[in-house]
């Protein structure tokens, strides 16, 4: 039995390669996978059987390398505290929710970030759950942090008398990465203030020896230049966040690969919620926060300069950083720092592809698994216009906006 074969007449063509837009370019698909791209007067394609999506702009499916699916994007202190005190159940159809977000805003795959009981990691490994089944979650379970310090939200320290890698490794688990917390959070009081690292050189260089074994990967949360420097040295895959970190690091990351996810998004969030609301003690947090803003700003174009791989990242889940519709931001933010329209949209495919092991995904190309949407603008209206998604194609399936 011949498999049907599928055309699709895109206005404009974004592969997610970071290649500049082309114009009337035709995609073939045909079981679920990409067969061929060619143009509208290629004598093979038969015009009566195209789907006409001549009046948009067609990109691979957006890819978050940073969420919390757990936790929600509300900037309500009961809300986000009821969230973390409620049960299992609760907790599931918050992250079955999140899932639906992500999806109605084209994103097609999440790289979760941990959270403190292992939930996301437990309801991706429940076949119970009929998970959303078009996103597909990367989980770590529950992240390593040192004891007293900070990360409690997002794991659990380790005990007394382990070192970093028997912790994630005394029980085997199912996860799809690790995910170790090396520094604080980013100041929001004191402009340019770094805590810290959590763990030494030694701690992570066990750790990465370890994961390599199981052929898994490791996500830090590091700010400031030396919890970078030592996770980047010890061979750790990306480095989360990285406000401060310094364009030393960068060069590091650069000769090693390690990619970057900047989360710029959050201070923006921060930004704007402390100017609308203030702050019950200071005022001058607001400033703070778009001051770091525009530091990672200047770090993303510094890095851009450098060759360090970017991944696009939100860090869904913290204040103002709602689920599915923040990468717009994110996007825009990365155009903001000098990166044109594609090689954003490269951040937010092709590179998150890599960084979850998707071999298959982020890239419009023959071979590759067929997931892409269809935008109803030119490209030059991108990020703006990123979220009027008319329609879906997922592991070749046809979706409309409303599905």
């Amino acid at each position: 039995m011949m498999s049907t074969k599928t055309a699709y007449r895109a206005g404009w063509l974004i592969d997610g390669s970071g290649a500049p837009a082309v114009k009337d370019r035709i995609i073939v698909v045909q079981d679920a996978r990409v067969l061929r791209l060619c143009g509208p007067d290629d004598p093979d394609v038969d015009g009566r059987n195209v789907v006409d999506w001549s009046d948009c702009t067609v990109l691979p499916g957006l890819i978050d390398s940073h969420v919390h699916l757990v936790m929600s994007g509300t900037t309500d202190p009961f809300v986000r505290k009821n969230q973390l005190n409620n049960n299992y159940e609760q907790r599931r159809e918050i992250i079955a929710a999140h899932l639906q977000q992500h999806q109605a805003h084209g994103v097609l795959a999440v790289r979760d970030g941990g959270d403190h009981n292992g939930d996301v990691l437990r309801y991706k490994t429940d076949p119970s759950n009929g998970s959303t089944p078009w996103v597909t979650v990367a989980a770590p379970g529950k992240a390593r942090r040192a004891q007293g310090r900070y990360g409690k939200l997002i794991g659990i320290e380790v005990a007394q008398g382990e070192t970093l890698a028997e912790s994630f490794f005394k029980k085997e688990s199912r996860r799809d990465h690790l995910k170790v917390v090396n520094s604080g959070l980013n100041s929001l009081t004191q402009f340019g203030v770094a805590s810290p690292p959590q763990f030494d050189g030694e701690e992570l260089e066990r750790l990465v020896t370890e994961a390599r074994k199981r052929g898994l990967t490791i996500m830090v949360h590091a700010n400031g230049s030396s919890p970078v420097k030592l996770a980047v040295e010890a061979g750790c895959d990306s480095i989360e966040h990285g406000f401060f970190m310094g364009r030393d690091n960068m060069l590091r990351m650069a000769d090693s690969g390690v990619t970057w996810v900047p989360t710029a998004v959050t201070m923006k969030a921060y930004s704007d919620y402390l100017e609308k609301q203030g702050h019950r003690s200071d005022p001058s947090f607001a400033e703070v926060s778009r001051r770091n803003l525009e530091h990672q700003l200047e770090q993303i174009a510094i890095a851009r300069e450098l060759g360090v791989k970017l991944a696009l990242g939100t860090d869904a889940g913290s204040p103002g950083v709602h689920h599915g519709s923040s990468v717009k931001m994110e996007l825009l933010l990365f155009v903001a720092a000098g990166f044109s329209v594609e090689e954003a949209i490269r951040c937010a495919s092709r590179n998150g592809a890599l960084l979850m092991r998707l071999a298959d995904r982020g890239t419009i190309a023959p071979g590759m698994r067929a997931d892409f949407l269809a935008v109803r603008t030119l490209p030059d209206g991108l990020p703006e216009a990123i979220d009027r998604i008319v329609h879906r194609v997922v592991a070749g399936d046809l979706l409309d906006s409303a599905a």
